[in-house]
């Protein structure tokens, strides 16, 4: 109980100055008021050449050195882009540091073993980024499940006579984000002369999904080898249902040894607590025995590495 009250003391305190610091800190130039700026200066001659530059450039350079760095050593900018965050990189690492700063200086003042405080500080440190890359798996799954559909209406926007890039139009309007909100992405690069090539290898780089570059190859050899889209739109779009349907196979198999594997993890911290409100003091040996903390921090060693064994053997790729 004393951890889990340290760790929400911490969690409170490291919140409220990173809330502080995060208020008072002067924002930097946005991408988008640096991309309005660049077109509204440029002429019309030079308009699409200084778009297109700028689209492509734009975001290194709005970007601070440490940003730069940050993004080069843990990829915070493609985190954050992919949980379609509103944050910026500087401000996460600054949440970050501050939850592992303050619960491990709390760690070391509460009523527990010292032992705890780098484990609690480092899990309190990588919370925010374990939150973005939740947010992004999120993402990817829904953008999964709408590109069938958005395959086929580009197929029929196609056999009805309409352009590639008028079907990326239709499909940012008709289709809910985020798949249609890269697709519109994509749409007004395009407007803007960034060449569909560029375009389509942009979004497949933001967007980590094998069928989508299974898409964008497909689309760049036909631009250059000819063939009909629309029909190699429908093979990909069936070829996906078919993964589709062979995951939910894959899922209902290994439903039993997911259970079991819930089963066997939730079992002895459920004991743990079962345990401590019955029989406190034989509990708490674990804590103040010598003895009782390797056993405690062995048992927490061999969760994890059994947790990671079960995810294994029913993680079964498609």
């Amino acid at each position: 109980m004393t951890l889990v009250i340290s760790i929400l003391i911490g969690a409170s305190i490291a919140a409220l100055v990173g809330s502080i610091l995060l208020a008072f800190r002067v924002e930097p130039t946005t991408a988008v008021e640096a991309r309005l700026s660049t077109l509204t200066l440029a002429t019309k001659a030079s308009l699409k050449t200084v778009a297109s530059d700028s689209l492509l450039r734009n975001n290194q350079q709005t970007q601070s050195e440490f940003e730069k760095w940050m993004s080069s050593k843990f990829n915070l900018t493609n985190v954050l882009e992919l949980a379609d965050a509103k944050i910026t990189v500087e401000k996460l690492a600054i949440l970050c540091i501050g939850l592992g700063v303050m619960s491990t200086i709390l760690c070391l003042f509460a009523p527990i073993s010292p032992l705890f405080a780098p484990a609690v500080g480092g899990m309190m440190f990588y919370s925010p980024i374990f939150l973005m890359k939740w947010r992004g798996a999120r993402r990817i799954a829904k953008f999964n499940t709408q590109l069938p559909d958005a395959l086929d209406m580009l197929s029929r926007s196609l056999k009805a006579g309409h352009s590639l890039g008028a079907g990326f139009g239709l499909i940012s309007q008709e289709v809910a984000a985020p798949l249609g909100r890269e697709f519109g992405r994509c749409f007004e690069e395009q407007n803007l002369g960034v060449s569909l090539e560029e375009s389509l290898e942009s979004m497949a780089t933001r967007i980590p999904n094998l069928d989508l570059r299974f898409f964008a190859t497909a689309v760049i050899l036909q631009r250059q080898t000819g063939g009909d889209l629309a029909e190699i739109l429908e093979k990909i779009s069936h070829l996906i249902r078919a993964r589709f349907r062979l995951a939910g196979q894959i899922q209902a198999l290994t439903g039993e040894g997911r259970l079991s594997g819930i089963v066997l993890l939730a079992l002895p911290p459920g004991l743990f607590l079962m345990m401590f409100f019955t029989n406190r003091e034989y509990v708490m040996k674990l804590f103040t025995d010598p003895m009782g903390k390797w056993m405690l921090g062995g048992t927490i060693i061999l969760q994890l590495v059994g947790a990671w064994t079960i995810k294994k053997i029913i993680d079964i790729k498609v």
